[in-house]
């Protein structure tokens, strides 16, 4: 198609032309009237409409519209309210069939108040109240949830707590052998990252055996504890947030208050259990799969003896790095507990929101370990451990 064809308008184009005789004013419409079209400005019949001495009658000569949709109802109704602003009468007969009933219709059925959207600003001072507000309901939600959850501890110590026992024992499954392979995984794979940079600085110095030193005390002091917390934080975590929301949405906790059960003590404690129970074993086992990333770059790329690499290792991790990762692992581990299920018990009554719980849940408990870590590394250095 050539740029002359191009720009030459289409046979059914939309066209409106205007006569005023008589007092009344004709719009003579033909064409096709339809979304694909460009269609003529409302300029025209605005200044018509506009004129002195004003028409008295409005009239349509629809005679050459070959087809037509809601666009042309659109522009129609802007024409008549244009006319009413004006008191000019209209004469919807010479419109096409349909078109007339079809606005008739749409003026009788008057526009629902407060549907359209609208932008709504609010000042300055309004917005930091209603900020201090919920910064102050969240807190005590907070201290709300924290003394419901040292209640039921001590219940649980002094033996009655209320609580499903086999539930538990699904939890510890799902928080322990269902969480081997991604722990394997990203532990095995951060042991060898470790490996492959210390080498890459030591081969320099032909101190390549050091490598299993550095491996070492990084992933069982305190590496294979936060990779760990992290994992556990992005599945278990949000799992947590997701099962509590849904029971939210779908009042079944408000039921188990009704029957007089605490959800606190039935629903929260278990899952807290299970995470403390299994987090220490996982972070065992994560310590272990990062050494062996260490061994696999130390014994295949820098050709050192796997006996000799081992036992290295063995020597140069004091047994405190071990007890350290250990007490990481705990703390992280009631951290990420807390955190999915306080976001799975404030999560409102929608779906959304049970969506918006279980983002909240892995944001808060990963930011809660890192916290944590950086306070306990100061409290170590400070011990002298």
């Amino acid at each position: 198609m050539t740029r002359a064809a191009a720009s030459r308008p289409r046979a059914d184009a939309p066209t409106r032309s205007l006569v005023v005789a008589d007092g009344v004013l004709t719009l003579t419409i033909a064409g096709s009237w339809r979304m694909d079209q460009a269609l003529p400005a409302l300029d025209p019949v605005r200044q018509a409409l506009e004129a002195t001495p004003p028409p008295k009658t409005l009239a349509f000569a629809c005679a050459g519209v070959t087809g037509w949709d809601s666009l042309f109802l659109t522009q129609c109704r802007a024409i008549l309210a244009l006319a009413r602003q004006r008191g000019v009468t209209a004469d919807l007969a010479g419109l096409p069939d349909g078109v007339a009933s079809l606005l008739a219709l749409a003026e009788k059925v008057p526009e629902r108040q407060g549907a359209a959207r609208t932008t709504a600003h609010a000042p300055f001072l309004d917005r930091m109240a209603d900020l201090g507000i919920g910064s102050v309901q969240a807190v005590h939600n907070l201290l709300e949830f924290l003394g419901e959850v040292t209640l039921a501890a001590v219940a649980l110590v002094r033996g009655k707590a209320v609580f499903q026992r086999s539930q538990l024992t699904t939890l510890i499954y799902q928080a322990s052998i269902d969480a081997l392979a991604i722990v394997s995984l990203i532990s095995f794979l951060v042991g060898l990252i470790l490996a492959f940079v210390g080498a890459i600085q030591l081969s320099q110095f032909g101190a390549q055996i050091y490598v299993s030193t550095i491996v070492g005390i990084a992933m069982i002091r305190v590496m294979g504890a936060i990779m760990t917390g992290i994992i556990m934080a992005g599945r278990t975590g949000a799992a947590y947030a997701a099962e509590l929301g849904t029971m939210q949405v779908n009042e079944e906790i408000d039921a188990l208050k009704t029957f007089g059960f605490s959800p606190t003590q039935f629903l929260v404690l278990p899952r807290m259990i299970a995470l403390v129970l299994m987090m220490p074993l996982l972070c065992i086992y994560a310590d272990l799969m990062g050494v062996m990333g260490g061994f696999v770059v130390g014994v295949f790329m820098l050709k050192i003896n796997p006996i000799q690499y081992l036992t290295h290792t063995w020597q140069s991790v004091p047994l405190a790095n071990f007890w350290i990762g250990l007490v990481h692992s705990t703390i992280f581990g009631v951290l990420v507990a807390m955190a999915g299920c306080y976001r799975g018990m404030h999560c409102g009554r929608s779906a959304l929101g049970v969506g918006q719980a279980t983002t909240s849940a892995v944001v808060t408990s990963i930011l809660a370990i890192v916290i944590a870590t950086a306070i306990l590394t100061v409290a170590c250095n400070i011990i002298g451990v």
